[in-house]
């Protein structure tokens, strides 16, 4: 896995002082609202499908960002999903951050689409997905489990290689 240069932050593979690091930010009531508890593993051995890179700004771990394939040639895709330090909201790191994996995927990985969904109720990262030029397919009834045990709604977003905007493209 290689080093991605965003605008204004930069993927890189994990490593294992990331750990600690990203375990308090996905312990953070804002992430853990949407991506529950952390499993035993994380970030290394807990979702073995998934790639995942730590999202920096300069040396500073503010996220983490993750993919995996659909490698069947007819039908090639790939999807993301991601987390930034609430200290960090609002300031672009992931609308950045998607945008360059986006980018990555679709130039490097030859993926033609890409997938990506938040809990209907998830309006940050709804926006946040919009900017980088994601739109809506649908919405997928009882598609997730939350701590409580309810069942949510996800909103289920796609985007092809030639929609994709980068942090500073108006959106």
């Amino acid at each position: 896995m290689v080093r991605l240069p965003g605008e204004r932050v930069a993927l890189r593979p994990l490593v294992f002082e990331d750990a600690p690091l990203l375990t308090a930010i996905a312990e953070t009531p804002e992430v853990a609202n949407w991506w529950g508890e952390v499993d035993d593993g994380f970030p290394f051995t807990d979702k073995p499908t998934a790639a995942r890179f730590t999202i920096t700004v300069g040396t500073t771990v503010v996220g983490l960002i993750e993919y995996g394939e659909k490698d069947d040639p007819n039908y090639r895709w790939a999807w993301i999903d991601m987390f930034v330090d609430p200290s960090r909201h609002g300031q672009g790191l992931g609308t950045d951050a998607l945008g360059t994996l986006a980018q990555h995927l679709t130039m490097e990985g030859g993926h033609h689409r890409l997938t990506i969904d938040a809990a209907v109720e998830n309006a940050a990262a709804i926006r946040c997905y919009e900017k980088v030029g994601f739109k809506p397919v649908g919405v997928l009834r009882s598609a997730w489990q939350d701590a409580s045990g309810s069942l949510r709604d996800v909103l289920l977003m796609d985007i092809l290689a030639g929609e994709i905007r980068h942090a500073s493209e108006p959106g």
